[in-house]
């Protein structure tokens, strides 16, 4: 029976390999554990005549210009294999090695555009709405921007906000069908209807309608043949013998990116299990140094920005867009945290600069090996250290902007777990 529970909802994406082009989807490898709220809706891009002399007052007519698409993924409990798709595709270059059983990767900044339509990698995704209400798959979705927060005694919490051309497919179509007004079946023009049994298919025709007798009548659906075509058995719309059109919403034999895949197991990772170091230096290939924050800190938070735009351009087919490019990338820090010395302020008040590293290790996935999230920053700057008190106690919020070291970039951000590949 359809069924519209939220918790129903699943979401899959192209986590192991990009899209080798702008708008070529890409095969689902995983399904992912999003918020009960997260959607991928289209922005549909439409416009009236009101502006245009039409012989009346209001406007009678919209035109379609297509859509995009926007949404957002929401991980409340971060696991790692969850992190790499955020870091590997909203910042777009990864490097893999072995590490014990599983893999370790390294993922940075992509150094300009990846081809003459995209800066960032693009990924395939799909979502199922509910139970038998719909599926629907969407082409080339960029991460615009994202965030990793660490906040003390809880989870590691991260969020992505999603752009993508708009181009997509559903599993719900629907047809029209030639017949009596007063037919007590009708024959779809060439498909099947999903479903195994009958029950399954009878829930997967959603709606036949047809106007009769001046206005737009609704017939029920009573039995739907494993046939191909399939054949309706419907209820009379009573009408007197014409031939009207029937409009059939349905969901034929699904195509095979209807399966979603598994997903992947691992334990999310919790603040507890972070340490982070502020004021040392990356070397190329260890960080050196550092003022361990551990009990005074309240909280840490990463965004970064890519600024996409996502436009519509010539010969991209005029119903979904043609090109996603960066606007300039951002990346702002913000630390919270108990004061006890004066060392970011004098930081502030020098302007000068410095790393910071943090590592958040889970459970061994193989002996010598854990799952990680690590996160090195070759140069930072304070922006603002505002002073303010919590509890009882003096508190300092600082703003942090990364900087693009001339040797290091900005971030090297480390995932290590079972998965093998990132937008490969």
């Amino acid at each position: 029976m359809r069924n519209s529970r939220a918790n129903l909802n699943l979401m899959a994406v192209s986590m192991l390999l990009r899209e080798t082009a702008i708008n070529t989807p890409q095969t689902l490898s995983h399904s992912l554990l999003v918020d009960v709220g997260d959607y991928l809706n289209l922005d549909v891009r439409r416009e009236s005549n009101a502006d245009e002399a039409n012989g009346r007052e209001e406007p009678d007519l919209i035109y379609d210009n297509g859509a995009t698409a926007s949404g957002s993924f929401n991980f409340n409990k971060l696991q790692p294999h969850q992190a790499g798709l955020i870091l590997a595709y909203g910042l777009g270059s990864v490097s893999t090695a072995a590490a014990g059983s599983g893999y370790a990767h390294t993922i940075t900044p992509i150094n300009g555009d990846l081809d003459l339509a995209r800066s960032n990698p693009s990924f395939t995704a799909a979502q199922r709405i509910g139970q038998t209400l719909n599926k629907r798959r969407f082409a080339s979705c960029f991460i615009d921007s994202f965030s990793m927060t660490f906040a003390a005694d809880d989870w590691v919490k991260a969020k992505a906000d999603i752009k993508g051309t708009g181009l997509y497919a559903d599993t719900v179509i629907e047809e029209e069908v030639e017949a009596l007004d007063n037919a007590t079946s009708l024959t779809l023009a060439a498909n099947g209807v999903q479903g195994a049994t009958a029950a399954e298919r009878l829930d997967n025709v959603q709606v036949v309608r047809a106007t009769v007798g001046g206005g737009v009548q609704f017939a029920t659906v009573s039995a739907v043949s494993a046939a191909t075509p399939a054949v309706l058995t419907i209820s009379s719309l009573g009408g007197s013998g014409a031939t009207v059109t029937y409009k059939v919403l349905y969901t034929p034999t699904e195509p095979a990116w209807a399966t979603f895949p598994a997903r992947v197991t691992e334990t999310p990772l919790r603040v507890a299990q972070a340490c982070l170091y502020l004021g040392g230096s990356w070397s190329g290939s260890a960080f050196v140094g550092g003022k361990q924050l551990a009990s005074e800190l309240s909280s840490f938070e990463w965004t970064c920005n890519n600024n996409l735009a996502v436009e519509f351009t010539p010969c991209a087919g005029g119903s979904y867009a043609g090109r996603a490019y960066r606007g300039g990338r951002n990346q702002i820090i913000k630390l919270s945290r108990e004061l006890r010395d004066w060392l970011v302020q004098q930081y502030m008040g020098t302007n000068e600069t410095f790393g910071l590293h943090l590592l958040c290790e889970g459970a061994e996935y193989t002996s010598g090996h854990k799952y990680t999230v690590e996160l090195i920053f070759p140069q930072l700057g304070v922006l603002s250290a505002p002073l303010s008190t919590n509890g009882k106690r003096v508190a300092e919020a600082g703003d942090l902007q990364v900087l693009q070291h001339a040797t290091y970039g900005s971030v090297i951000a480390r995932v290590k777990n079972l998965v093998a590949t990132y937008a490969a």
